[in-house]
This record gives structure tokens, C-alpha cells and sequence, in this order.
């Protein structure tokens, strides 16, 4: 098929990397693994960097005539809160793309809003409060301390460092007001759960499929420190060697407790009418025996090193076979 490829205009990857270490540590290893496999596969490929221009995106297609739009935007114009946008506008031009539709990533990407359509459907997710801009910030009855902020709206843990977690009003104040002047989003802030971090990789349109349980895990982090996601957690390569920090398959957990996580995940995919595929981030309290679905991510990154590529591995799908089965549900998804 003919394949365009839409990035970000400053992830534009190179033809090839000196070392596994200079491809690990690059930000765009998502999108030299993708724009390589399908090399692989024998697509014809072409790169288009977007920045905050809709018209190149209109003149590659009446040029390039794909088949199929291969989408890892992540932001149009500097704004996560815009990729949803891009998507309509694809869909307006009658072109078939990959990962989620405009009305699940709108869904998704507002945290508030995920949340409470996670309750209606009795899906346990943390109690939370959102903190608008240039509003007083009050602390709310249903809340209790330790909290954990972070923005509404960002991805990629963004925003979010061992200061996320607040232990009383006056740093729950202190990091809201960060995040407001950083970031300038509305903040967020959830009851912190202590516990074991897991991620679920889900596929599909109509019908779903849940991919093995993956774990984050701190094999030599202080039990002084918190065990989240931060974005060094995240992208510090050095710093995850040096506190032994990696993922892999979740460590044993009973069938009944691996039942719920599946369950709950395909139940979240369809509340948020997500499409294509997904990442839903779970906290489990091992104390209480409680689980909390923290939130879904549509469009996870995919680079063979991360979550959701490892845990297609564990269910005996390779790269380049994932990639395949992606563009298969962008062929078969229907707006209209």
C-alpha cells in the first residue's frame, strides 16, 4: 500500500542510528521503528512533518494518493489538545488513517472527563478535583491527602516529578500554581495510590483484543521514593539504569485479579468509544486488593521498546506483524 506517514515536523527520524544507544535515547524512535517497518513490509512510505500547517497535509494527500495515513501526531501547532482535530480533518477528506477516532482521543485526552464516564460505568478510577486557571484553589471534601497532581490535558508525563505527589494544602497550592504558569493548562488532582504500576495494550474497532499485562518496575529505588512515572522514570535512560527501572511482563498476578484488569480494560475501551488501539494505565493497591484505572491513552507510542509493542511480543505478534494489524484496522474503520 501507499503509506503516508504524518509526525511532528521536529521528529523527523534519520535514515539510520550509529548505536542501539543513540536509538534508544532519541525522540523519535517511535517514528524511525514505525517509518522502518513498514520499510519492511514493502509499503510505499512517505514522511510528512506537520507543524501548524493543515494545507500540507491536504497537498500530500491530492499528491501522494495513500491508502492509508499512518498517524503519530501527537499535537498540531503546539498543542496536545489539537490531535484530535487533525484526525476530523482526515476524515472530512475521506481518508483512511490509523489509531483513534476524533471523538475517542477528545474523550481520552480530558482527563475530567474520562473519569467521569469511568464512574457512570462503575469503573474504579481515583476520587479527583480539576483546579481551573486563575481560580482560588480550594481543597475539596472528597479529597484526601496524599494527592497527586499533574496537568489535564498533557501526555508523555509531562509536568509530573517526585513534587506530583502533595502531602497538605500548601504544596498542593505550590504545584498547582507551577503547573498553571508552566504549562498554562487547568491541573488535576487524584487521590495517590500506592501500589504496583500496570499497563494494558488494547486493539480493535467492533471487536477487542487485550494484549498481556506489562509492570514498570524499581528494582533499586529507595522505598523512600515514590514509585510513579515520572518523566525521568520515563525518558532518563541513565537515570533508569541507575535505579533499575524497566518494563516488562507484569509480575504473577491471580487469575481473579487478571480477569478484572482485562475486563475492565476492554469496558474503558468502549466507554471512551476508543478505535485502533490503546494503553490503559492501572494502579493496584496490593494491600486493599483494589484496582484503579488511572487513564487510557489512545495512540500510545509504539517504538519496539515500549509497553505496548513489548506486549504484542508476549502474545506472539513480532513489529512488524503489529504494524500490519494497525493499517488492517484503519482500512476497516468507518466514520460515515
Amino acid at each position: 500500500m501507499k503509506v503516508l506517514v504524518l509526525l511532528n515536523e521536529s521528529l523527523i527520524p534519520p535514515e539510520s542510528f550509529k548505536s542501539k544507544v543513540e536509538h534508544e535515547s532519541s525522540p523519535c524512535r517511535t517514528e524511525y521503528d514505525v517509518v522502518q517497518g513498514l520499510n519492511k513490509l514493502k509499503h510505499k512510505v512517505k514522511i510528512l512533518g506537520v507543524g501548524d500547517d493543515l494545507r500540507l497535509i491536504r497537498q500530500s494527500i491530492d499528491e501522494f494518493k495513500p491508502h492509508v495515513v499512518y498517524n503519530l501526531l501527537e499535537e498540531f501547532a503546539g498543542e496536545a489538545v489539537f490531535d484530535h482535530n487533525v484526525v476530523s480533518y482526515l476524515e472530512m477528506l475521506r481518508v483512511k488513517y490509523t489509531g483513534c477516532n476524533p471523538r475517542g482521543l477528545m474523550l481520552s485526552r480530558d482527563k475530567s472527563i474520562s473519569k467521569k464516564i469511568f464512574k457512570y460505568h462503575r469503573i474504579p478510577t481515583p476520587q479527583f478535583y480539576v483546579f481551573k486557571k486563575n481560580k482560588k484553589i480550594k481543597i475539596q471534601k472528597n479529597l484526601q491527602f496524599p494527592l497527586f497532581v499533574k496537568t489535564l490535558n498533557e501526555e508523555a508525563s509531562l509536568g509530573i516529578s517526585q513534587e506530583s505527589i502533595v502531602t497538605n494544602l500548601e504544596n498542593l497550592v505550590k504545584r498547582t500554581q507551577f503547573l498553571h504558569s508552566k504549562y498554562n493548562t487547568d491541573v488535576i488532582a487524584e487521590s495517590y495510590i500506592k501500589g504496583r504500576e500496570l499497563y494494558v495494550g488494547v486493539m480493535g474497532n467492533e471487536s477487542v483484543k487485550v494484549l498481556p499485562v506489562m509492570e514498570l518496575f524499581f528494582s533499586k529505588t529507595p522505598e523512600s521514593v515514590p514509585k510513579i512515572a515520572t518523566s525521568k522514570v520515563k525518558w532518563n535512560e541513565e537515570y533508569r539504569k541507575k535505579m533499575g527501572i524497566k518494563t516488562g511482563p507484569a509480575a504473577p498476578l491471580s487469575e481473579d485479579l487478571e480477569k478484572r484488569i482485562k475486563n475492565l480494560s476492554k469496558r474503558a475501551y468502549r466507554a471512551l468509544e476508543i478505535s485502533g488501539y490503546a494503553r490503559m494505565d492501572f494502579r493496584y493497591d496490593e494491600l486493599g486488593d483494589k484496582l484503579y484505572l488511572i487513564e487510557a491513552n489512545p495512540n500510545p507510542d509504539i517504538a519496539k521498546s515500549d509497553e505496548f509493542a513489548k506486549s504484542a511480543q508476549l502474545a506472539n505478534v513480532p513489529y512488524e506483524k503489529l504494524l500490519s494489524k494497525i493499517l488492517s484496522l484503519a482500512k476497516r474503520w468507518t466514520t460515515v
